[in-house]
């Protein structure tokens, strides 16, 4: 069993080699019959001579363009696989954007933190603390509103 196999695949390589040996003798002899031009060379043509690349009629070109056009046109994504794709991108950078939200939270109760021990440690210099406090917090809140923004583009761009 085993040797018929081995001399199967022997027998498979060995024609498949000698077959696309001879596919190019083979081609050239018919390729004056199945060109797009009218042109008709006078020399006959041998398996030793280049082939020159014929170029397709503009009728092909233009069906293809339109073809090309129309499949574009149709839909943007090939599969739904790549639409699941981009919802799951989308939910990603909300997800993202979220935890810079919980970050400028963080980031506030951190500055108010600040003030609180800092009153407590110098009474006299209430006014002036509170205001950098106020600073502290408009930054950190402006840096919130910046990633809410993000995540909106993430979601509805």
């Amino acid at each position: 069993m085993a040797s018929t196999r081995v001399f199967a695949s022997r027998l498979a390589s060995t024609m498949a080699a000698s077959s696309k040996v001879a596919r190019p003798a083979a081609r050239l002899q018919f390729a004056p019959k199945r060109t797009f031009t009218t042109q008709r060379q006078a020399v006959p043509m041998t398996p030793f001579q280049t082939v020159k690349r014929q170029s397709p009629s503009g009728l092909l070109q233009a069906n293809a363009r339109q073809v090309f056009a129309a499949q574009q046109a149709r839909r943007q994504y090939s599969s739904e696989i790549a639409d699941a794709m981009v919802q799951v991108s989308q939910n990603l950078g909300m997800g993202s954007a979220a935890i810079g939200l919980g970050g400028a939270g963080i980031g506030i109760g951190l500055v108010f933190g600040a003030l609180l021990l800092s009153v407590s440690r110098n009474p006299a210099l209430r006014g002036q603390l509170f205001s950098y406090a106020i600073l502290g917090f408009a930054f950190v809140e402006a840096i919130g509103l910046f990633d809410l923004m993000v995540a909106m583009m993430c979601k509805y761009v």
